[in-house]
């Protein structure tokens, strides 16, 4: 798909890689960019970039938004929520609640949604942002993997539904991103700027999976070989870190 020239929507625009997401297609040439969010004080607005008010949880915003943006052609799923809870540790099932609501149902909204539009559209693309952790399971935050492994799953059954109408569907698969959502984490992370223009390559050469840093290439790699070493590592992980 060509970016120059098309009409996109980005979910979770107001910071992060969202934001990133957002100024990568601007400088690319999109011809519109509906940049959504549940809140847009501080999204950027010109003459390309509309801010929409749209929080993917609820079903009348979903609705709103695919009336009014009913040009798109590009449809890139990058809102998403993580608690970093266990999923048996956690106080209660709310953040796990939570995180499936948004990032397995409100992501299931949006492509239902929006699978009309792009159709009408020409077929375009949609683009969902998921995680390295989509193909794992980490305790420590055991009930956002599932959250991703699920919409991975997802991201395949929208892939199989969309072909006949031309839609090209992408995963995007990164580590930890630099982002107000990872600020008290210590670990190495991406910047947004990079994860952005890779996905944004992936997009014009037609890449269904997008490995988009070097962490979700490694995983993928070792995981493809035999996922039993990886996952008694991260047993033994989990087990030095647990309360006793």
């Amino acid at each position: 798909m060509k970016i120059s020239g098309s009409t996109a929507l980005v979910t979770g625009a107001n910071r992060g890689l969202g934001r990133a997401l957002v100024q990568a297609l601007r400088g690319a040439g999109c011809t519109k960019i509906y940049a959504a969010a549940r809140s847009v004080t501080g999204v950027m607005q010109d003459g390309i970039i509309a801010p929409v008010a749209l929080d993917i949880t609820k079903a009348e915003q979903v609705a709103a938004a695919a009336a009014h943006c009913a040009d798109v052609n590009l449809l890139i799923n990058n809102a998403g929520v993580a608690r970093f809870m266990p999923a048996l540790g956690a106080p209660t099932m709310a953040d796990a609640r939570l995180e499936m609501e948004t990032n397995y149902f409100g992501t299931l909204a949006m492509c239902r949604a929006f699978a009309p539009v792009l159709k009408r559209n020409g077929g375009g693309t949609l683009v969902n942002m998921l995680s390295v952790v989509s193909f794992f399971n980490a305790p420590m935050q055991g009930s956002y993997c599932a959250s991703k492994a699920a919409e991975w799953s997802l991201t395949k059954d929208v892939r199989f539904e969309l072909r006949a109408q031309g839609t090209l569907v992408i995963g995007v698969y990164a580590g930890y991103i630099d982002t107000d959502m990872t600020a008290g984490l210590t670990a190495p992370k991406s910047s947004p700027a990079d994860i952005a223009a890779y996905v944004l390559t992936g997009i014009e050469s037609g890449t269904e999976d997008i490995l988009a840093d070097e962490r979700s290439r490694g995983v993928y790699a070792e995981l493809r070989k035999d996922d039993r070493p990886f996952d008694a590592n991260m047993q033994k992980i989990w087990d030095s870190q647990k309360p006793a």
